[in-house]
């Protein structure tokens, strides 16, 4: 899909070349580009006039001779419109991102008496999620909205939307419907995204690279971007700026809240991302907890918290030993993707272990497999032994019985002193002992028959399984908790 996407934008680039911008003038020159599929995927966000038709370009305030085109565009060209103006907000809370995107466009490729369809394409940085589009121009006006698909109309009008689809990962399209030509309508684009952390600093990358062709031809045209910044560390602890990739300045500083801003009148629109890093000041490990009482009239009536730590940044901090079990459910029903899932989760876990660490993994259906008979020293071979071990014997068959390999994982870290003794149990199953496993759990506990007591971090998959342990989801948490 994206490669199609791809050549309809170079198609609608070569197609953009009829257009004269100036009584008299030659067709703007669009630069020469790679042919590359990524070449032409929006680096920032971009609208596109949807050209079936290739007699309808052309420039809509003064008509120039065009020869006549036969035939139409199967698929539809793209042309990237021009930009008239971008700003952005961004609110920064704890370990999120809001950005608010708000762009006018032109369409300046479709002669005045016609009309097109236009596409708005989103790009959105680490675990982006589109929160709304809204779109106005001089005729009228639409919105996104939240659909909860309560009955079978809504299931059958949401089969036939087709107006929004992921072109891939990360990048949204969203149709607008017939936009005359040379008319300018403003689109705002709302969307969240994760800040990432590393080597103790919050980093914000945010899609603001605007390719030349969106450039609107003419001196005259004043370009104006403005960005503004709003960070909630969630703390009383001071903000530290580290870098940036705009000018910002500074407009108000609170313990743990900043509020920065960028405005500028601009030759060319941003041709870089915008990016911004910064640390708590804290030598020291600390956290809270923020609280959330539902909304009133929200038919969820459970109240939710958020509970965050900051590592701080005393570096002699030494980091605890770990001994982790894995006890993973391989019964005929995991079979397919279930069990791959896991598969490839646990093998990228085993890539993230310290040498200090030590582990063990159980596969279990009506049996018990055990990798290694005692607790192994994560070393770069024993993880290739384990990788090899998994790949041969996470095959899907039997039953399912939690006990006997639960009993395992308990007595291979019944000697642990000196470190976190760790069990994830991943399973699908719905067995009838399920609170007489916890019943155990619980006297090997109180029994004293460990030294240090085990964490248990249950992943249950599927809606089958035991509502005892279904605490989360395997496929990509195990090395976020071993980090």
């Amino acid at each position: 899909m994206a490669r199609h996407f791809s050549s309809s934008v170079d198609f609608g680039l070569n197609l953009s070349k009829r257009i004269h911008h100036f009584k008299g003038s030659a067709p703007a020159p669009v630069p020469e580009m790679s042919r590359s599929p990524e070449e032409y995927l929006p680096s920032a966000p971009m609208c596109y006039a949807v050209i079936p038709d290739p007699d309808i370009v052309d420039n809509p305030d003064i008509r120039s001779y065009q020869p006549y085109v036969y035939g139409r565009c199967d698929p539809p060209a793209l042309i990237p419109l021009h930009l008239h103006g971008i700003s952005m907000e961004v609110e920064c809370c704890l370990d999120t991102a809001f950005v608010t995107v708000t762009g006018s466009w032109r369409v300046h490729c479709v002669r005045g008496s016609s009309m097109c369809n236009c596409q708005v394409a989103i790009p959105m940085s680490e675990q982006g999620s589109l929160l709304g589009v809204e779109v106005d121009d001089s005729e009228k006006s639409y919105h996104t909205e939240l659909v909860s698909l309560k009955d079978e109309k809504d299931k059958q009008k949401m089969a036939k939307a087709r107006d929004g689809y992921y072109l891939k990962s990360q990048i949204y399209i969203i149709k607008i419907p017939q936009i005359r030509g040379g008319s300018i309508f403003s689109v705002k684009i709302k969307w969240s995204q994760k800040l990432l952390f590393h080597d103790g600093e919050f980093c914000l990358t945010v899609p603001f690279c605007f390719p030349s062709y969106v450039n609107p031809v003419g001196s005259k045209i004043s370009k104006k971007e403005k960005i503004f910044l709003k960070l909630n560390s969630g703390t009383g602890n001071e903000v530290l700026c580290k870098a940036t990739s705009h000018p910002l300045k500074g407009l108000t500083r609170q313990a743990g809240k900043l509020s920065l801003s960028y405005e500028a009148e601009v030759s060319t629109w941003s041709n870089t991302d915008f990016s911004f890093s910064y640390k708590v000041s804290s030598s020291e490990l600390f956290g809270g907890v923020l609280l959330q009482s539902p909304f009133l009239r929200d038919f969820d009536e459970r109240e939710i918290f958020c509970l965050y730590l900051y590592p701080g940044n005393y570096q002699d901090r030494k980091v605890f030993k770990k001994d982790m079990v894995f006890v993973v459910d391989i019964s005929a029903s995991m079979k397919g993707s279930p069990l791959q899932n896991v598969k490839n989760a646990l093998l990228a876990s085993l890539f993230k272990f310290n040498q200090q660490d030590t582990f063990n993994i159980i596969a279990f259906n009506g049996e018990a497999y055990l990798f290694s008979p005692s607790m192994v020293t994560a070393t770069k071979e024993a993880i290739s032994k384990a990788s090899k071990w998994v790949e041969t014997t996470f095959i899907a068959n039997g039953g399912t019985n939690i006990m006997l390999p639960l009993t395992q994982a308990m007595t291979l870290l019944r000697k642990s002193s000196h470190s976190v003794p760790l069990i994830f149990l991943v399973t699908d199953g719905a067995v009838d002992d399920g609170r007489e496993i916890c019943e155990f759990v619980k006297s090997y506990v109180t029994n004293g028959q460990s030294v240090r007591t085990p964490r248990i971090c249950t992943f249950g998959i599927g809606k089958i399984s035991n509502f005892l342990f279904s605490l989360g989801s395997s496929e990509n948490r195990f090395s976020d908790i071993i980090n």
